[in-house]
């Protein structure tokens, strides 16, 4: 196990362990998330796994919803 695959287990298991709280600062979940992506999208990449590719840009796709839920529209 390599360095960006220690990264993506800690940030990807934060992610979900902080979206699935109760508390507000669940938001940060998305946060978390968000940050992760490009390691998932770099070692999907770089090992040819191109179904979890597609699959990094659908997660892609919805943290960037719980951001504008959680921050943006939140925010106004």
């Amino acid at each position: 196990m390599d360095l960006v695959q220690v990264m993506i287990l800690v940030l990807s298991g934060a992610a979900i362990w902080l979206v699935g709280r109760t508390e507000p600062w669940r938001r940060w979940g998305f946060v978390v998330g968000l940050v992760g992506q490009p390691l998932w999208i770099w070692d999907t990449w770089r090992h040819e796994q191109w179904g979890i590719l597609i699959l990094s840009g659908w997660f892609l796709y919805a943290y960037g919803q719980g951001i504008w839920n959680f921050w943006v529209k939140h925010a106004g």
